[in-house]
C-alpha cells in the first residue's frame, strides 16, 4: 500500500507540475483528504521534483544545449549570431532572482500558515488570471524580451510561492501580459522552472541524505520519481499543444471548479 501511495502521488505530481493548475495546491488538497504520511514527507517533494526536472530537461534538451553553447561562444567570439541566446541566458537568470530571494525568505513561513481553504481561494485566483489572458496572442519573440519583461515575469513567479497559485500559470500570465507570443511565454516559463527546481533540489539534498528512513523508502522514492518524470514529460507536451491552440480556458475552468469546491468544503 505504501508503494502504491507513492506511485499515485508521483503521477499526480508529474501531471500537475507543468500544467497551470498548481502541483503544490493539489498535493495540499490530497494531503487534507487522505491525511497521508507520504504527503508529510518533505523528502518526497524533493524526489518527485527531481523526476519532473529531468523530464523538462529531456523535453527542452536541444534548446538548453543551444543556449549554453551560444552563451560561451558569444563570450569567446562576440559574433552576433550567438547574441540572442547569450542575452536570453541572462534574462533567465534575471527572471529567476525574485523567486529565489523570496523563496529563501518566506517559503517555509507560507507553508506553515497556509490552509487548504486558502489553497482553494488561490486556485480561483489562478483561474481568473488564466481567463484574463485567454485571448491574448502577443507579438514579442525570444529576441524581443527585455530586462523589464524578465523582472515582471520573475515577480509573477514569486506569487506562485503561494500554494494554489500555479508557477507555470503565473509565469505564462506574466509573459502574455508582457506581450510575448504564446510559445515564447511558455518556453520562457519552462526555462525559469529549471534553475528554481535545481536550487530547491540542492537545498533539500542534505536533509534527504540524512533522513533516517531513507533506506526503507528507497524503492518507493524511486518509483515516485520515475512516475513523476514520465508523466511530467507527456503532461508538458500536452500543455504545449494546448497553448498553441490558445485553449487556456480549459485550465481556467478546471482551476475555478476545483478551487470553489475546495474553498467550500474545507
Amino acid at each position: 500500500m505504501l508503494l502504491l501511495k507513492y506511485l499515485i502521488l508521483g503521477i499526480i505530481q508529474g501531471f500537475t507540475e507543468p500544467l497551470p493548475i498548481s502541483s503544490s495546491g493539489h498535493l495540499r488538497i490530497f494531503k487534507t483528504i487522505f491525511n497521508s504520511e507520504v504527503l508529510s514527507d518533505m523528502n518526497f517533494e524533493i524526489i518527485v521534483n527531481f523526476g519532473s526536472l529531468v523530464a523538462i530537461l529531456v523535453l527542452y534538451r536541444k534548446e538548453i544545449i543551444s543556449i549554453i553553447k551560444d552563451f560561451f561562444m558569444y563570450i569567446k567570439t562576440k559574433e552576433d549570431k550567438y547574441k540572442t541566446n547569450y542575452k536570453y541566458a541572462w534574462l533567465i537568470v534575471i527572471g529567476t532572482i525574485p523567486a529565489a530571494i523570496f523563496g529563501i525568505l518566506i517559503k517555509d513561513l507560507i507553508e506553515s500558515y497556509f490552509t487548504t481553504k486558502l489553497v482553494g481561494l488561490m486556485l480561483i485566483i489562478t483561474a481568473l488570471l488564466l481567463y484574463i489572458i485567454k485571448d491574448i496572442k502577443g507579438k514579442k519573440s525570444k529576441e524581443d524580451i527585455t530586462i523589464i519583461d524578465a523582472i515582471k515575469i520573475g515577480l509573477f513567479q514569486v506569487i506562485a510561492l503561494l500554494p494554489g497559485i500555479s508557477r507555470s500559470g503565473s509565469t505564462v500570465v506574466g509573459g502574455m501580459i508582457s506581450n510575448l507570443k504564446r510559445d515564447t511565454a511558455l518556453n520562457y516559463s519552462f526555462m525559469l522552472y529549471i534553475p528554481i527546481s535545481v536550487a530547491s533540489m540542492f537545498l533539500g539534498i542534505t536533509d534527504l541524505i540524512k533522513a533516517p528512513n531513507l533506506n526503507s523508502l528507497m524503492i518507493p522514492y524511486i518509483v515516485s520519481m520515475i512516475a513523476a518524470g514520465i508523466v511530467t514529460y507527456f503532461s508538458a507536451k500536452l500543455f504545449i499543444n494546448i497553448m498553441k491552440k490558445g485553449k487556456l480556458i480549459y485550465f481556467s475552468i478546471y482551476c475555478f471548479i476545483v478551487g470553489l469546491i475546495t474553498f467550500i468544503l474545507f
